[in-house]
This record gives structure tokens, sequence and C-alpha cells, in this order.
């Protein structure tokens, strides 16, 4: 499986980086960090045989896709063992999504996943995975006590492996709207 996901300036990540260290220190529970997951939005979840068949359609998303708003204004589950924070659901994101969903869905030999396709996408930023029942309490404990509604902007566009993460493309999105 790939992942391709959005990336935020650098006040957005720091913002997200402390609540995932801040889950991690008070769960116990480091997933996102010994496997230096970085805060990001995934976009689209791909099976393929082969990252390379992959990377031309990246290759066309670069500069044609431009960084953007979001406002980050709720935590959720995904049950039974993520928490996250989840932004509002603007056109920018819906646009990020169809174009993605169109430079990927017809590669031959591949399938993107059915949650990751545009109007069938919960956008959502990981603050913290493979939670246990009591962890995910301590972390929704975190979130209550230090989560605010804030506004972040989008910048970079990558693709990864998964498990553990590490990039394989990765670039700035072309300036929309002053990034």
């Amino acid at each position: 499986m790939y992942l391709i996901s959005a990336y935020f300036d650098q006040r957005t990540t720091k913002t997200f980086q402390k609540y995932i260290d801040r889950i991690a220190r008070e769960t116990g529970n480091a997933f996102m960090t010994q496997n230096h997951v970085p805060p990001h939005m995934t976009i689209s979840s791909i099976e393929a045989r082969n990252v390379e068949v992959l990377v031309p359609a990246m290759d066309v998303l670069q500069g044609k896709i431009a960084c953007g708003p979001v406002q980050f204004v709720s935590v959720g589950q995904l049950l039974p063992y993520v928490c996250y924070a989840t932004p509002v659901f603007n056109r920018y994101l819906q646009e990020l999504s169809a174009g993605v969903y169109a430079a990927v869905q017809d590669i031959p030999e591949t399938s993107v996943s059915r949650f990751y396709q545009p109007m069938s996408w919960l956008p959502h930023v990981t603050l913290g995975k493979t939670l246990d029942q009591e962890q995910m309490r301590m972390a929704f404990r975190v979130l209550q006590e230090s989560f605010f509604p804030f506004e972040g902007r989008v910048t970079e566009l990558g693709l990864a492996k998964v498990n553990p993460h590490e990039d394989v493309v990765r670039f700035e999105m072309k300036d929309g709207t002053a990034c």
C-alpha cells in the first residue's frame, strides 16, 4: 500500500507534532513517534505492486496542485484505535481530493481505497494510532485539555511507502494563495 498525503506549513506541523508528542508521552503509546510518522493528511491510499507506477502521476500533479487553507475544528476517533484532528471539508480539500484521484484512478493494476475517493473521504490528521481503550481515553483527555480550532496551510504533497513511513516523492505545491 502507498499513500499520497498532504503536508503542512511549519506552524501547523509544529502544532500537530506537539499533540502527537503529548499523546505519546501521556499514554505510553509511542507508535507515531517511534515510527517517525510526520503530521500529514492522507489524500489517497493505493494498492499497487510497485511504487514506480505511481511516480508519473506525482509528476503530473507537481505544478498543478496549489497549496491552500484548512481549518482544523474538531477531534475524533476511528474505532478501535486511532484518534485524529479533522478539518472542515472545504472547496480546497474537495478539489485536492478530486485532483489526486483523477491522476491515479486509471493507472493499470492499481486500486484506490474506497475510503479515499472523492465524496467518500474523511479528511483527518492522525494524532495517535494503535491505542487501546485506556490509551484512547487518555488521548482524548489530552486533546480535551489542549486542542483548539486553528487554521493551517497545506504546502506539500508526497507519495510514501508505509510500515515504516518512507517518502518516495515529496514536493512543494505551487503558490496558489500565498503559502
